[in-house]
């Protein structure tokens, strides 16, 4: 069976919850073998993760030449196991730098690449993604038809699945090229942690947006009782009432959870081509007529700072 590479998304050996997801879609489409670009200590802390999803195989560079730069070393690594792989695909994460990797991959290996994949299956003519394109206006199903398909897969696209793997590892050398060393890694400070789940791979996410006029309160509560990430809109933002990387929209993170709640956001385009692949949709707004319930599942009409409140202390109640 022909081999899917999987790069690896993590933190110091931490393998996150969006690898475990491709590697359940590789297994659709081939054999899939996770590739690891870091410290060797931490590729030997993940090995057991990746292979009860279903990793056969753990391409491991840990070269400190490798681990140094950002990026295009990635690119490179991929390239290389590409050329001696013949793999089916390779799946990565859509995120800003995954999807900078899987870019430059695709100019190395004259391949065609597709990103935010919502969904990959194997198809008649190979591989075949759906994607929202266009802000959201059209769901597209696309294939590459040149090369080894590359494709940058959104989170939470598919539900990890635990199958068993042999998690072979397997050293891999690779000799950069010059153009590869043009941003160097001179700090690295741990992010501070939030006690809340990350923004694009959590299952609930809980925004505020201009409605809540900078104060924040309600929404993280409800965010808390739910185990949900809290993002904002770019109008929040923009106000300097929530950081930027909480943002969702075009040109914040996009997100594809299992619930958006969207509190005072009154769903501009930009805000909903971020969103709008969530598996359903509820809105808090006190204008009846913000464009934000034309694309919900469930609406609310009414003050955030009086429905959230009740809201969370009937989901706290449940819990007991």
């Amino acid at each position: 069976m022909a081999e899917v590479l999987v790069l690896v998304d993590h933190t110091a050996g931490e393998v996150r919850k969006a690898t475990f997801e491709l590697l359940t879609i590789a297994r659709r489409l081939g054999e899939p073998s996770a590739v690891f670009v870091g410290e060797a200590a931490d590729a030997a802390a993940a090995a057991g993760s990746l292979a009860a999803y279903g990793a056969e195989k753990v391409y491991v560079v840990s070269d400190p030449e490798v681990t140094a730069y950002l990026v295009a070393p990635q690119a490179e690594v991929l390239a290389q196991l590409v050329e001696s792989a013949s793999p089916v695909a390779v799946l990565i994460p859509s995120s800003p730098s995954g999807k900078e990797i899987a870019a430059r991959l695709a100019v190395k290996t004259s391949s065609g690449v597709i990103t935010d994949a919502v969904d990959v299956q194997p198809g008649g003519a190979g591989v075949e993604t759906t994607q929202s394109v266009f802000a959201g206006s059209y769901t597209v199903k696309a294939t590459v038809t040149k090369g080894t398909p590359i494709i940058a897969v959104k989170p939470n696209s598919a539900a990890p699945e635990e199958v068993s793997g042999a998690g072979t590892v397997e050293e891999v050398t690779v000799t950069l090229s010059d153009l590869a060393k043009s941003a160097k890694i001179t700090e690295a400070k741990p992010k501070a942690a939030s006690g809340r789940p990350e923004l694009t791979e959590a299952a609930i996410v809980v925004s505020g947006g201009r409605g809540t006029a900078g104060d924040f309160g309600a929404v993280e509560a409800f965010a808390d009782s739910l185990g949900a990430a809290v993002g904002a809109s770019r109008a929040a933002v923009d106000a300097g009432w929530y950081p930027h990387s909480n943002q969702v929209g075009q040109t914040g993170k996009q997100v594809s959870p299992q619930l958006y709640v969207a509190a005072g956001i009154s769903g501009a385009i930009q805000h909903r081509a971020g969103m709008q692949t969530s598996k359903t949709i509820v809105a808090v707004n006190k204008d009846e007529e913000a464009p934000i319930f034309e694309l919900v599942d469930f609406g609310v009409v009414g003050d955030l700072f009086q429905v959230l409140p009740q809201a969370t202390e009937a989901v706290n109640a449940a819990k007991g």
